[in-house]
């Protein structure tokens, strides 16, 4: 997988070639494609596709404003079921003594704008098991420049999940949560110059690099996880990017 990973990097080109106007907003920009056997759950601050096999989301979609960047809120939460998602589902038993973090991949800090929503947040359908170096090092910058880049244009469309890859962390708990290889986060937004798209990549493992190294192509996290995450937008700015515009 790190070998894969290595690959889409120096694959990913750092151009891009955008429209000479802004483009308007797009309602549902966020939500990938997605078919009608998939269990779709939607809460006031995302939008996730619940896998009943791996016990994980699929993906998990959000659009993050500029107003939602809020410490309005900010409290501890209890990790827990989801009452809108059927059963089999994982639990906090399942992550006990496991040695991987619950990782949120709408994180908390994109939710403190409502009470509701960050109460939300720590449901497992927005929950997987994430390498504790990796969750507070790597996936943590990049959440903070997530959260930059509203402030920057206004809102960021977000879309994030799971690589199971081949596997080879096994599981955990009696309800056998999957414990993926790896994990993939994709931008987009409206700039002064257009769409603009770009994805991350980070193995589930020890991993504290700065987001730049972690960047790759919208096009190559889709080849990677076999869908379409950005249905919506343009071609052109999923092939490409430029970290000019990321670089916040």
């Amino acid at each position: 997988m790190k070998l894969l990973v290595v690959i889409l990097l120096l694959l990913a080109s750092c151009t891009s070639v955008q429209p000479r106007h802004p483009a308007p907003a797009i309602d549902g920009l966020e939500i990938p494609a997605f078919d009608a056997s998939e269990d779709i759950v939607q809460h006031l601050g995302y939008t996730a596709s619940y896998n009943h096999q791996t016990l994980l989301p699929d993906w998990v979609a959000w659009q993050l404003t500029a107003e939602e960047v809020s410490d309005a809120y900010d409290f501890q939460c209890s990790f827990s079921r989801d009452p809108d998602v059927e059963f089999p589902k994982a639990s906090r038993e399942d992550y006990s003594h496991s040695g991987w973090d619950k990782g949120h991949m709408a994180p908390r800090a994109d939710m403190r704008w409502s009470e509701q929503a960050l109460m939300e947040s720590y449901y497992f359908t927005n929950i997987c098991p994430q390498d504790h170096d990796m969750n507070s090092g790597a996936w943590r910058k990049i959440e903070e420049l997530t959260r930059r880049l509203a402030r920057r244009y206004g809102a960021v469309y977000v879309v994030c999940g799971p690589i199971v890859g081949t596997g080879h962390h096994g599981t955990i708990g009696k309800a056998g949560v999957q414990v993926p290889d790896a994990y993939f986060k994709a931008l987009a937004t409206s700039t002064s110059t257009g769409y603009a798209a770009v994805a991350f990549v980070v193995d589930n493992s020890r991993q504290d690099g700065s987001p730049r190294r972690y960047a790759v192509s919208v096009d190559s996290v889709e080849a990677l996880v076999g869908r379409n995450l950005f249905p919506q937008l343009p071609e052109e700015a999923e092939a490409t990017y430029d970290w000019n515009q990321w670089n916040y």
